[in-house]
């Protein structure tokens, strides 16, 4: 099952980094804003390479291609949305519209190993 979403980068998060026990990881939040009556913001990462693959702008309209994953932490469950593909709509010209689509064929890294620290957080 593929599920995409369909909207505008309304923002786009700092990148952070770090070390975990798989070695150096990088990720990138961005809020994608749905359309329709009742529109929808979206908080959805992307993980390394994507990150320079999709280079991705504020307000430009994109076509997310996700996975959604659950994680326990603490006894909490916490759920990212993350993007392994994103294409541009409207593809056909203008401005920030020219990239092809991009896919990854590189797995989601882990997230960092966090439990030498129990700041309450899952990463």
């Amino acid at each position: 099952m593929e599920l995409k979403i369909t909207g505008t980068v309304k923002q786009l998060l700092e990148e952070q980094s770090g070390e975990g026990k798989n070695g150096t990881w990088r990720k990138q939040e961005f809020i994608l804003e749905t359309d329709g009556n009742y529109p929808k913001q979206i908080c959805i990462v992307m993980w390394g390479e994507n990150i320079d693959q999709f280079a991705i702008t504020p307000e430009e309209r994109i076509v997310a291609s996700i996975d959604i994953q659950s994680r326990e932490y603490n006894s909490r469950w916490y759920t990212d949305v993350k993007a392994w593909k994103v294409e541009r709509e409207g593809s056909d010209g203008g401005a920030g519209g020219n990239a092809p689509p991009v896919r990854s064929g590189e797995p989601f890294p882990e997230p960092p190993d966090t439990d030498d620290e129990d700041d309450g957080l899952p990463f």
